[in-house]
């Protein structure tokens, strides 16, 4: 199990995730939250209403497990309690990061999820990134529905709503956001405009997995089809 981060290193790192996140356009405006956990019932977050390439440390909000603020003057995002109850389900995890990248967005929007195995990269990182259904926003809906994915996945794309993902550390969970948007990118290039993929055959699949297991990545589902006789 991962070591907690000391609350300077946690602050550091969502200040640090959320200017990348703004500069590569994964959020606008106010969008987007980040949280690390630093205890088994503490956890740094960002706040409500606050541009993430603008933060500084002083506007970060630290509460417990339940969403009951300890530390800071102002109030969390509504969506943390996406956050909280991935480390309920999980509580290896150390960082939940939450965006809109537009493509992520896009294929929420069109219900289309990232299965294709076309990315030898992708097929060990990610494997899958299911598409959850929509849900009222800062509702309890949410958590429900990112809750049956947090052990066997790294991320997933909320349905008319961005995506979250997960690690065992800060950056380790915003590098799976920047890995899917490149995988949707790829998908949309190849089929949309290219107009045709090669997809990986079930043996290539499968070693590709094996390294997985070998590299001691957790998680990460597998893509459409490969378990089918």
């Amino acid at each position: 199990m991962s070591e907690y981060l000391s609350s300077k290193k946690a602050k550091k790192a969502i200040i640090d995730i959320g200017q990348r996140m703004y500069v590569r356009g994964f959020v606008a405006a106010n969008d987007g939250n980040i949280s690390v956990r630093v205890s088994e019932n503490e956890v740094w977050t960002t706040p409500t209403g606050v541009s993430k390439g603008f933060m500084t440390k002083d506007m970060l909000v630290k509460t417990d497990l339940e969403g009951n603020v300890i530390k800071g003057e102002r109030k969390p995002s509504s969506e943390l309690k996406m956050h909280l109850r991935a480390y309920k389900e999980d509580p290896e995890l150390r960082a939940v990061v939450h965006a809109h990248p537009p493509l992520l967005t896009a294929f929420g929007i069109s219900n289309k999820p990232l299965n294709s195995p076309i990315l030898a990269e992708a097929v060990i990182t990610l494997g899958e990134v299911p598409i959850v259904p929509y849900a009222e926003l800062g509702s309890t809906e949410v958590p429900e529905s990112i809750a049956p994915y947090v052990k066997s996945h790294n991320g997933v794309i909320l349905a008319n709503h961005g995506a979250v993902t997960w690690g065992d550390d800060p950056y380790g969970a915003y590098y799976r956001m920047e890995s899917m948007e490149y995988y949707a990118k790829i998908l949309l290039i190849s089929e949309k405009i290219l107009g045709s993929t090669n997809e990986l055959k079930k043996e290539e699949i499968t070693k590709l997995l094996e390294m997985r297991e070998k590299f001691g990545i957790k998680r990460g589902g597998v893509p459409k089809g490969y378990n089918e006789d």
